[in-house]
């Protein structure tokens, strides 16, 4: 068994073409917007290939990309080494962020949260958010929810694209409110396909558990919204984006 997003870092744009970032990075500056934020370096934290990383930096922000997997990292600095301002880059783990100094703001995306699968480690990464966060400075970051990842249990999805064909399962946990991931990757090797797989896990964290382990971290709580929408969230949504600040 590979580790996680070894053998996806390469064909992981392939796979994902359907995300729509250019909405994602027009929701993240609504909520800038929202809060009266024009921040100037933004931390773009499990950038994964770094697509909205890019998109962020040709909007004129100052971006930051980190993310604990260099394969992913070489895709993203491959992509984004065209841009007028070239990110900076980091390896590093959510709950062992370092950088050089404060950001305005941090985006955390695509369910990245729900990888943190533990209280420890969700309140370290909180706290490491928190230390680097510029006071008045937006936390933005979505999950998926309990709903959808209970909806997913015992089904199976199938991915297909140049090169790549996916198929993956999930498997709900009950006792550790967690959803495994079974993915296996048939990749196209001349005239031959290699199969690799790989696991990953993600935890449904409730809204009121997320919103305290903010307010343990010294950052407060603004609201939980909708998928890309600036409505309160709703049981019935698959993912919800919440949003805090910095104290002062």
């Amino acid at each position: 068994m590979s580790d996680i997003y070894v053998s996806l870092a390469d064909c992981y744009d392939r796979l994902t073409s359907d995300v729509p970032y250019e909405k994602w990075a027009d929701f993240i500056e609504k909520i800038f917007k929202r809060y009266r934020l024009k921040p100037e370096i933004v931390l773009d934290l499990a950038c994964g290939t770094g697509s909205l990383t890019k998109i962020l930096a040709s909007r004129g922000y100052d971006m930051i990309g980190v993310d604990m997997s260099s394969d992913m990292l070489d895709a993203a600095m491959r992509k984004c080494a065209c841009e007028e301002t070239v990110p900076l880059f980091l390896c590093q783990s959510m709950q062992k962020l370092d950088l050089y100094g404060t950001v305005g703001a941090v985006v955390c995306s695509l369910d990245s949260i729900n990888y943190l699968t533990t209280e420890k480690a969700l309140s370290d990464a909180f706290a490491r958010v928190s230390l680097f966060l510029e006071p008045e400075g937006l936390f933005i970051f979505d999950v998926n929810t309990e709903h959808k990842l209970r909806w997913m249990d015992g089904q199976s999805f199938i991915r297909e694209a140049e090169g790549v064909f996916c198929a993956w399962s999930a498997e709900w946990r009950e006792k550790s409110g967690c959803s495994r991931y079974y993915i296996d990757l048939f990749l196209e090797d001349g005239d031959r396909y290699e199969r690799v797989s790989e696991e990953h896990t993600e935890r449904a964290w409730p809204t009121d558990t997320l919103f305290k382990t903010l307010e343990a971290n010294g950052l407060e709580p603004l609201g939980a919204f909708g998928e890309l929408v600036m409505r309160p969230a709703e049981e019935s949504d698959d993912r919800i984006f919440i949003v805090a600040r910095k104290r002062k």
